[in-house]
C-alpha cells in the first residue's frame, strides 16, 4: 500500500513539474510571441507614426541657411534653429574619441542597440546608468525628441527609439552616425550642432577645438541645460574632468595629459550669433529681403517653397570678408572721430541736432518719429489713447542707448533719447567691381542694432556734386567736347521758359567768385557751378536724364537745369553702378551680389545671369575718367595725395593718405551740408561714400566739417589704405586702360604751380544752391 501510495505521489508530482513546464513554455511563448507583435505593430506604426525610408534618408534637419564670402568665410546665418551640417572629416578627432567614450563605449561594436548595456540597465533597474547608445540618441533626436514621463508610453518610445536605431545603422555608416549626431544636439545659447557651439562658445572652426575644448562639448551632451559653461562653469569643469577620465580609461589620452587637462579653468570666448550684430549685417538684411521673394519665383522639384530658415541653403555671395571688415572699420573709425564734432558744434545749439528751422518744423519731425518708434507700437496694441502715449514719452525711464564707446546705462525720457538718437551722423559705403558688378563691401549704417535703415539700398539722398560727371559725359557724347575745351566761368541765367523753368535760373559758385575761362577738367576738378549749368543748357536736362538712366540709375529725375548742381536724390549702390560704368569702358553692368545657391546637399540651385549693356563708348569713358582725375590731383579731393593738413584736419580720419596712384573721384555736398559724397575709383574698385544725418535738417553749420571731402572723403581714403595694406586684395594702383587710337584731347596744359597744394582743402567743393 505504501508502495503504491509513493507510485501515486511520484506521479503526481510529476504531472505538477510537467503542468508548470508547459504553463513555463506557454507563457514563455505566448510572451516572446506578444513581444515580437508589439516589436512588429510599432514597426508598423500601430502605436504612432514611424519614419519612413524616406525619412531616414533624408531626416528634418532644419539647418540654417549659410550667407558665405568670396572667400569662403560664414559672413552669418538665417535660423528658427542655429544649425549648421557638419561633415564627419570636419569634426575634430578628439571630440569623435571623447564622445564615443564617454557616452557609448560599445559604439562600434553593436549594431544600434547595446545587448550588454541594455541587460546591465535592467538587471540594476537604471541606477548603474542608461543604456542608450549614440544611435538611439540621435534617433529620439531626430524622430520623437524627449519622450513622455508616463511609463506605458515610455515604454512605446524606448522600443521605436530601437526601431528606429537598427534602421540608422543599415542605413548609414558609424561615421556618418556620429556626424549627424553632432550636428542635430541642441547646446543651448542658439547653437545647434557642434559647429554653431564652437563658434558660440570657443569662435573657432570646429577643427581648431582644443582637446579641452572637445571635453567641455562632449560633456555638454549629456544635459546642456545643466552644464551650460556660461551659466554654471564650475558644473562644466567638473563634467569635463568626468570625460577626461573617460578618454583616459580609453587609452586616448595618458594619465598626464589627464591630469594637466583637468586642472585648466574653463576659458571660453563667448559671441552669440545673433541676425544684428557681427560682419554685413545691413548686406546679410538686404539679402533676406532678397530671398523672401528669390523663394517665390524659384520652386523645388516637387513644386514646394524654400524655406531659408531651415532648408541649410548655402548662399554665395560676391562680397569679400576681408574687404567687408576694412569698410567696417573705415566707417566705424571716421564716424566715431566726425561725431565728436557734431556733438561739440551742438552744445551752442538750442535746437540740437535742427539747424535754422522753426519750432513747429522741430515738433513735426519729433512727432513722426514718437508715431514711428517701437514703443507708440506697443502702447497701440495695448489700447492706450494717445494721449497716454504722448504722457508715456515724457516719463523718464532706464534705458541702454549706443554710443560710440560702447552701450550705456542711462535715464532719460524716450522723448529725449529719440533727439539723441537725431544728433547722430549716419553713412553709406559700397564697393564693387565695376568689371563683373560684383559688390565687395556693403556698409548701410553705423550700428544695425540701433539702426536699422540701409543708406546703400534702402535710402536714396540729394547727390549734389556727385551728378555732375554725368552732365559732363553728356556733353562729351553730344557735342563733341574734350577736358581739354575751355569755357567761361562768369555769371549765367537761364530765363523763364527756356528748359521749362517757371522762372529765371541763376546758378552762383559757392564763394560768389569767378575765374574766367577754365578747362573742363578744371571746371569739374573745382566742382564750378556755372560751368555745369552752361553744360545743360547746350545739351538740354532731357539729354542728361536718358544717359543718367542708361547709367543704371532709378530716380526719378526732373527734365530741369538745377540737376546739373545735383538736386536729385540717388541710392549710393545705384552711385556706385553709374560710376562703375566710366571705370569699365562706358558699359554698364548691374550690381550683383549672389555668386551662387546651393541647397544643403551641395547641389547649384541658383546663377544668376550678369546683365550690362553698353552706354558710351570706351573714348567717352575715358575722357571722363580722365576729367574725374582732376578732382583728386589738383581739386576738391586733393587731399588724398598732400601731406600739409589744413582747416579741419583733425577730422580728417586717417590723414595724412599719401596716395601716389592714378585716383578717379568727385566729392559732393548738398545744399546747407545736409550731404556729404565722395565717389571713388582706381581701376578695378568703385566705391561710393555717403554721410548725413538721418534728418536734413541736422547737419553741420558750416562747410570745414559738412562738405564731402571732409564727411564723406575721409571714409574711402582710410578704407583704401587698408585695402592698400591687405595684399591678397590685390587692389589696382596702375592706370586706367587708354583706349587702342584714344583721339580725344584729355592732357591739358598745366601752368606751373606757384605754391604748394596742401592748403587747398577748403574752398574747392561748390555746392547746390
Amino acid at each position: 500500500m505504501a508502495s503504491q501510495k509513493n507510485n501515486i505521489q511520484t506521479k503526481n508530482t510529476e504531472k505538477d513539474i510537467n503542468h508548470y513546464k508547459r504553463k513555463f513554455w506557454k507563457i514563455f511563448f505566448y510572451g516572446l510571441g506578444g513581444l515580437l507583435l508589439f516589436f512588429l505593430f510599432a514597426s508598423w506604426g500601430l502605436f504612432g507614426s514611424m519614419p519612413s525610408f524616406e525619412d531616414l534618408e533624408n531626416p528634418d534637419s532644419n539647418l540654417a541657411t549659410e550667407i558665405i564670402s568670396s572667400d569662403g568665410v560664414i559672413l552669418g546665418k538665417y535660423f528658427e534653429q542655429n544649425r549648421s551640417q557638419l561633415k564627419y572629416s570636419d569634426l575634430p578627432k578628439s571630440l569623435v574619441q571623447a564622445l564615443v567614450a564617454t557616452e557609448d563605449e560599445r559604439f562600434y561594436e553593436h549594431s544600434g542597440i547595446d545587448g550588454r548595456g541594455t541587460l546591465r540597465a535592467m538587471v540594476s533597474l537604471g541606477t548603474s546608468g542608461g543604456a542608450s547608445t549614440l544611435t538611439q540618441q540621435l534617433a529620439k533626436q531626430l524622430f520623437h525628441g524627449e519622450g513622455s514621463k508616463f511609463l506605458p508610453f515610455r515604454i512605446v518610445q524606448k522600443v521605436k527609439e530601437w526601431i528606429i536605431a537598427i534602421r540608422l545603422e543599415r542605413q548609414y555608416t558609424k561615421n556618418e552616425i556620429i556626424a549627424m549626431y553632432c550636428n542635430v544636439y541642441d547646446f543651448g545659447n542658439y547653437s545647434v550642432g557642434v559647429s554653431s557651439a564652437a563658434k558660440t562658445y570657443f569662435s573657432k572652426e570646429p577643427k581648431d577645438l582644443s582637446i579641452d575644448e572637445s571635453a567641455i562639448l562632449v560633456g555638454m551632451f549629456k544635459n546642456s541645460g545643466l552644464y551650460n559653461p556660461v551659466k554654471n562653469p564650475q558644473g562644466v569643469k567638473n563634467r569635463r574632468n568626468v570625460v577626461l577620465l573617460q578618454m583616459e580609461k580609453g587609452g586616448i589620452i595618458t594619465e598626464g595629459q589627464k591630469v594637466k587637462l583637468q586642472a585648466l579653468p574653463i576659458t571660453l570666448h563667448f559671441k552669440l550669433e545673433s541676425h544684428r550684430e557681427g560682419t554685413a549685417t545691413y548686406f546679410r538684411e538686404y539679402l533676406r529681403d532678397y530671398m523672401k521673394k528669390w523663394v517665390e519665383e524659384n520652386k523645388k522639384a516637387d513644386g514646394s517653397d524654400y524655406n531659408i530658415y531651415k532648408d541649410g541653403l548655402k548662399i554665395y555671395t560676391t562680397i569679400d570678408s576681408r574687404m567687408q571688415l576694412h569698410a567696417e572699420e573705415a566707417v566705424e573709425k571716421h564716424m566715431a572721430n566726425l561725431q565728436e564734432q557734431f556733438f561739440i558744434e551742438a552744445k551752442t545749439n538750442k535746437n540740437a541736432p535742427f539747424v535754422n528751422i522753426s519750432q513747429a518744423e522741430t515738433d513735426r519731425i519729433m512727432k513722426q518719429a514718437m508715431k514711428a518708434s517701437y514703443r507708440w507700437t506697443v502702447m497701440t496694441e495695448l489700447d492706450k489713447s494717445e494721449e497716454e502715449i504722448e504722457a508715456s514719452f515724457s516719463q523718464k525711464t532706464k534705458m541702454k542707448v549706443f554710443t560710440w564707446k560702447g552701450e550705456k546705462d542711462t535715464i532719460m525720457t524716450p522723448m529725449d533719447s529719440i533727439r539723441y538718437y537725431k544728433h547722430f551722423l549716419q553713412s553709406g559705403l559700397m564697393a564693387m567691381e565695376p568689371q563683373t558688378g560684383n559688390i565687395k563691401a556693403w556698409v548701410g549704417g553705423i550700428n544695425y542694432k540701433y539702426f536699422q535703415y540701409d543708406h546703400v539700398g534702402q535710402g536714396a539722398r540729394q547727390v549734389g556734386s556727385t551728378f555732375k560727371p554725368f552732365v559732363y559725359a553728356t556733353a562729351i557724347e553730344q557735342l563733341g567736347m574734350s577736358p581739354c575745351d575751355t569755357i567761361l566761368d562768369g555769371p549765367f541765367i537761364i530765363r523763364k521758359g527756356r528748359h521749362h523753368v517757371t522762372e529765371d535760373w541763376e546758378p552762383r559758385n559757392s564763394n560768389n567768385s569767378y575765374r574766367g575761362m577754365v578747362t573742363l577738367k578744371q571746371g569739374l576738378a573745382h566742382s564750378i557751378n556755372t560751368i555745369s549749368a552752361k553744360l545743360i543748357d547746350k545739351t538740354g536736362p532731357e539729354a542728361v536724364v536718358e544717359l543718367t538712366h542708361k547709367l543704371g540709375v532709378k530716380s526719378e529725375i526732373p527734365a530741369q537745369p538745377s540737376i546739373a548742381l545735383g538736386a536729385v536724390d540717388i541710392t549710393v549702390e545705384d552711385m556706385v553702378a553709374a560710376y562703375g560704368t566710366f571705370a569699365n569702358q562706358g558699359v554698364y553692368v548691374k550690381p550683383q551680389f549672389i555668386s551662387r545657391i546651393e541647397d544643403k546637399s551641395g547641389i547649384v540651385i541658383y546663377e544668376p545671369i550678369p546683365e550690362s549693356h553698353d552706354v558710351l563708348n570706351k573714348d567717352i569713358a575715358f575722357a571722363v575718367i580722365k576729367l574725374l582725375e582732376g578732382v583728386t590731383e589738383t581739386g576738391s579731393g586733393v587731399r588724398l595725395r598732400t601731406s600739409g593738413g589744413g582747416s579741419g584736419d583733425n577730422r580728417w580720419t586717417g590723414y595724412p593718405y599719401l596716395f601716389r596712384n592714378p585716383i578717379a573721384g568727385k566729392t559732393g555736398t548738398t545744399q546747407n551740408q545736409s550731404d556729404g559724397w565722395f565717389m571713388g575709383m582706381v581701376p578695378n574698385l568703385v566705391t561710393g561714400v555717403w554721410v548725413g544725418c538721418e534728418d536734413r535738417s541736422a547737419r553741420f553749420k558750416s562747410l570745414t566739417y559738412g562738405q564731402g571731402a571732409t564727411a564723406a572723403l575721409p571714409v574711402w581714403g582710410y578704407f583704401m589704405k587698408l585695402c592698400y595694406e591687405d595684399e591678397n586684395l590685390k587692389v589696382s594702383k596702375e592706370e586706367f586702360d587708354r583706349p587702342p587710337n584714344f583721339s580725344i584731347k584729355v592732357d591739358c596744359y598745366v601752368a606751373p604751380k606757384v605754391k604748394d597744394t596742401t592748403n587747398i582743402q577748403q574752398d574747392t567743393e561748390e555746392f547746390e544752391l
